[in-house]
């Protein structure tokens, strides 16, 4: 029988298990469970890996644990705008979202995108009304404020400092990462990934990552396999990072491991680009490669294979 998959990251970062409490890993250990569940339960059933992706993304958007959704962080002008990409490496079908604004689950506006428009790629005001139209749940400012996020922006809202979203330390302009994503290969050997995000803390000018960029924060191909990535946005756009590990399978005839190694730890390190990336490929395999301190993920599989981790 196909082995079926489900991967899930809630970013990367400087994430250290001495300065994590046993109180605040639980949380975390809790939230990527009930993520994975979500995911995992709709495969278990002989549901899509596009369904399933999305359902395990709206779990992560739903926790303030993570920077996506509720959790997003605060821009240089107070405003949470969110990022957003889903793909289906049957069709090849794919929506996105960048800069929304109190929409309760982007991942599920970039889905209506992909089924609902002749587009693939909204932004702004034209995605929120988009979403008005399709009658996506909205919410208002007061849902996505939490304190731990509007503490990280007021300590650095007057310079140019961003802050990384698993750290309350300013770090310098190059420092981008906060993510939350899903990749999944279904019963019947297809595959999905989705990808959601708030952004970076601090930014200025409408600055928009990878996250809903196709073929850079999230791809997926039947052919080869399903991407998401998570870290430094601009040197992920500069690299083309999620279609290069498909690329290097289909042309080069890489394994899923040997193509992320490639270009998480070779091509993404050489540029100094740092964070992760989570794939799968069409017979289930999966892999979760990071060349940052930490990356919140997890896996489950039809095999047996059921891992939370977080540090390196």
């Amino acid at each position: 029988m196909q082995r079926y998959t489900l991967v899930i990251h809630g970013g990367a970062g400087t994430i250290q298990r001495e300065k994590m409490t046993k109180e605040k890993e639980a949380a975390y250990q809790k939230a990527l469970s009930d993520a994975i569940n979500a995911g995992y339960s709709i495969l278990e059933r002989g549901g899509s890996a596009i369904d399933a992706v999305k359902a395990a993304v709206i779990s992560l958007e739903d926790n303030d644990l993570f920077n996506a959704g509720k959790g997003s962080v605060f821009a240089k002008d107070g405003s949470q705008e969110m990022d957003a990409a889903i793909m289906d490496g049957k069709t090849l079908d794919a929506g996105a979202v960048a800069a929304v604004r109190n929409i309760k689950n982007p991942i599920e506006l970039a889905y209506e995108v992909m089924h609902n428009s002749e587009h693939v790629l909204l932004i702004g005001k034209g995605a929120n009304d988009f979403a008005h139209k399709q009658g996506l749940k909205m919410e208002p400012d007061e849902y996505f404020f939490s304190q731990f996020r509007y503490n990280q922006w007021q300590a650095v809202k007057d310079t140019d400092d961003v802050t990384l979203d698993h750290s309350n330390e300013p770090v310098n302009q190059d420092k981008k990462f906060g993510t939350v994503g899903a990749v999944a290969c279904d019963k019947d050997g297809n595959l999905a990934a989705a990808t959601s995000t708030g952004g970076m803390t601090n930014k200025d000018y409408g600055r928009v990552g990878d996250s809903p960029l196709i073929g850079i924060g999230n791809y997926a191909n039947n052919k080869t396999c399903a991407i998401s990535c998570t870290g430094h946005g601009e040197l992920f756009i500069r690299a083309v990072a999620a279609y290069d590990v498909s690329a290097l399978m289909e042309y080069k005839g890489l394994s899923l491991e040997e193509a992320m190694e490639e270009v998480v730890n070779k091509k993404l390190v050489a540029i100094g680009g740092e964070g992760g990336m989570i794939g799968v490929d069409a017979k289930g395999n999966p892999a979760m490669l990071l060349n940052s301190a930490g990356m919140y993920r997890a896996v489950k599989s039809s095999d047996g294979l059921n891992e939370i981790q977080i540090y390196r």
